[in-house]
């Protein structure tokens, strides 16, 4: 299956070794000798790492899964765990390995389904983590939301969102200094990533971050302006008793270049927006690559 380095990853006596199949397969109590895998064994060799599994140059063609389609849903389970930081902190790696393992040989009458989400195909499974370590009460939210009067912390824009600067997944800290006020789009973007972290590609960008202050304003304006035009129009169509009035066609003119400027002003936020967010994205990978200790 296509999943992290990880689990091909074992410690070695001098360095580590890679096996040609990975620590679930190991934990079901395969022997990796008996099984070839051509793009481990090549990383082993250019990194001087010990591989251990059959030397033949070809892939073994022995799926414990035999679908494309099921190991697909295997994957994205798998991922879904590596990359769940409440997962991990909670559930022991070998507890998750052993319930996928019974779910490949039928003891558990379930697959985990990509159309799910995580929390639900854990629940299937027979697996437990609590993912709502967020204990903040309401009178705590609404102070912080006064407090910044409504502005997200980090960029500038209308906010009401209660964010933790350091993770609650990490460090558990509901107390007030860890708290402070988010946009949902910045609180969505930022996540599980380090407060430092964030902070530091936020201090990075402060010129779009006015933009995206500046264009949130002005659209808003605009929309405001927008729906008084549109409730004139309709008293006024409603006095007139008619439908096609050139007074009301004319109105509907300039309702329509008011909807056009904003449709417009939408479209190029949207673009600064997405570009915003994939420079927080790239960063964020970035430094999870640094961190990681595999090396595939």
């Amino acid at each position: 299956m296509r999943i992290d380095s990880l689990h091909f990853k074992q410690e070695g006596l001098i360095n580590p070794k890679l096996t040609s199949i990975c620590d679930i397969c190991l934990q079901m109590g395969k022997n990796a000798e008996d099984y070839a895998n051509s793009t481990v064994k090549t990383f082993a060799q250019a990194l001087l790492y010990t591989y251990v599994g059959n030397n033949n140059d070809g892939d073994s063609e022995d799926h414990l899964v035999n679908t494309k389609q099921l190991r697909k849903r295997y994957e994205a389970f798998i991922q879904d765990y590596d990359g769940n930081r409440l997962a991990l902190q909670q559930l022991p790696r070998k507890e998750f390995n052993d319930a996928v393992i019974k779910s490949e040989l039928g003891k558990i009458d379930y697959i985990p389904d990509q159309g799910r989400d995580f929390a639900y195909n854990l629940e299937k499974l027979g697996l437990t983590v609590n993912f709502q370590l967020n204990e903040v009460d309401y009178i705590d939210r609404e102070r912080i939301r006064a407090k910044y009067h409504y502005r997200c912390q980090y960029c500038g824009r209308k906010g009401t969102s209660v964010d933790h600067k350091d993770p609650v997944s990490l460090s558990h800290n509901n107390d007030l200094d860890n708290l402070t006020l988010s946009c949902s789009e910045c609180n969505r973007i930022k996540s599980d990533m380090p407060y430092k972290l964030f902070k530091q590609l936020n201090d990075q960008i402060v010129d779009v971050n006015k933009k995206l202050v500046r264009y949130e304003n002005s659209i808003g304006s605009l929309k405001e302006e927008f729906e008084n035009r549109r409730r004139q129009l309709a008293a006024k169509a409603h006095l007139k008793g008619v439908i096609n009035d050139p007074e009301l066609n004319a109105m509907r003119k300039q309702n329509k270049k008011l909807q056009d400027a904003i449709d417009s002003l939408e479209s190029d936020y949207d673009s600064l927006r997405k570009t915003r967010e994939n420079h927080f994205n790239t960063g964020w990978k970035l430094y999870q690559l640094n961190q990681r200790k595999d090396v595939i």
